[in-house]
C-alpha cells in the first residue's frame, strides 16, 4: 500500500505515523526526543526514527514509504529544507530534509515549521474545513499563527508569517524574551495565566486549568486573571482580523482545553470591538496534538504528488 511516513517533531517528544493516500492512520507511534543529550543526538534520533517507520512500512505495507514530511519547532527554511534554529533543541542549520533523503533512500522529503504544518492540518482537514481564509492560533507555552489562504498556510517573504504572539497589545508592558515589551503571549499564553494565578493564590503548584476551573466556580480573583487574559487575547484577534480578514478563527493549545469558559466571553470580546471588520467564526481546533503529525502527512502527500505531476509533464 503506498504511504508516506509523518514525523511531527516537539521539544520533549516526537509523534510519527505512516499515512495512506486518503489520509488514513496506518500506523501511529511516538518516542522521546531526547533533547537532554544534545543537538546532534536528537538529529540522530530523528534519523533513527525516520528510519524505523520505513522499515515497518517496508514489512507490513509491501513497499516503503513514497516521500516523508517532517514538522520541527523554531525558525524553519522550509524551501531549502534547513532547520535553521531551535532554542528548545539547540539546533542550528540543519540540513534535515538531505539527512533525512539520505537515510530513507533518497525519497522526497518536505520540512515544515510546527505551527504552521499544524494549521495546515486544521484548515485542510480539521476545524477549518472548507473555509478559503483561516487563522490558527494555539494558545500554549507561547502563542504562535498560522494564516491559512485556499488550502495553503502562508509562510511570509522570511519565514515569519503569522507570529500573532508578538503583536504588542500593551505597550510598554511585560518584557517579553523577543525584546518587546507588551507582547500578546506574555499576557493571553497558557503560561501567562499560569504565572498570574499562581502570583494571585500564592500558589506555586497552580496552572491555567486550574484557573477556568475557578472561574466556573466563580471565583473572583480568577475570574480578573481569566477577563485579564481574554481582553489581551481579543485586542490581539482583532489586530491580526484587521490584517488578514479571516473567514475563520481556529483556537488551540492548551489554553482552548477550557472550552466555553473561553470561548463564550472571547467571541464576545471580539465582538465588542469590531467597527468596520467583519466578525469571523471563532472555533476550538478539532486535531488536538495529532495536527502536527497529520499536517506533516499533508506535506508528504502534496510534494509526492507535485513530483508525481512533473514527471508525467510533457
Amino acid at each position: 500500500m503506498r504511504h508516506v511516513i509523518a514525523l511531527d517533531v516537539g521539544g520533549t517528544g516526537m509523534k510519527a505515523a505512516l499515512v495512506g493516500a486518503d489520509g488514513e492512520l496506518l500506523h501511529q507511534a511516538r518516542r522521546a526526543t531526547g533533547r537532554e543529550r544534545g543537538p546532534d543526538a536528537v538529529v540522530e534520533h530523528i534519523l533513527g526514527f525516520a528510519a524505523e517507520l520505513r522499515a515497518y512500512g517496508e514489512e507490513h505495507h509491501g513497499e516503503p514509504a513514497s516521500a516523508a514530511g517532517v514538522a520541527v519547532p523554531g525558525i524553519v527554511d522550509a524551501e531549502r529544507g534547513i532547520a535553521a534554529y531551535s532554542a528548545n533543541l539547540g539546533w542550528r542549520d540543519v540540513p534535515l530534509r538531505d539527512l533525512l533523503a539520505a537515510r530513507l533512500g533518497g525519497v522526497p522529503v518536505a520540512l515544515g515549521h510546527d505551527v504552521r504544518t499544524g494549521g495546515l492540518a486544521e484548515g485542510r482537514i480539521g476545524a477549518g474545513k472548507g473555509a478559503d481564509r483561516f487563522l490558527f492560533v494555539p494558545l500554549g507555552t507561547g502563542i504562535a499563527g498560522a494564516i491559512g489562504i485556499d488550502g495553503r498556510v502562508e509562510a511570509g517573504a522570511h519565514g515569519f508569517a503569522g507570529e500573532i504572539g508578538h503583536i504588542v497589545v500593551r505597550p510598554g508592558g511585560t518584557p517579553c524574551p523577543c525584546g518587546q515589551t507588551g507582547c500578546l503571549e506574555r499576557y493571553a499564553s497558557a503560561a501567562a495565566v499560569t504565572e498570574a494565578w499562581a502570583t494571585a493564590t500564592g500558589d506555586g503548584a497552580a496552572d491555567a486549568a486550574d484557573c477556568a476551573k475557578a472561574v466556573t466556580a466563580g471565583d473572583p480573583r480568577a475570574e480578573k486573571v481569566w477577563q485579564e487574559a481574554i481582553d489581551a487575547l481579543a485586542d490581539g484577534l482583532v489586530t491580526a482580523l484587521t490584517l488578514l480578514d479571516p473567514r475563520t478563527i481556529i483556537i488551540g493549545g492548551g489554553l482552548a482545553e477550557a472550552g466555553e469558559t473561553l470561548f463564550t466571553p472571547l467571541r464576545e470580546a471580539v465582538r465588542s470591538r469590531i467597527t468596520f471588520q467583519k466578525l469571523p467564526t471563532i472555533v476550538p481546533a478539532a486535531l488536538g496534538d495529532t495536527a502536527g503529525c497529520l499536517g506533516a502527512g499533508l506535506l508528504a502527500w502534496d510534494l509526492l504528488n507535485l513530483t508525481d505531476r512533473t514527471e508525467v509533464a510533457p
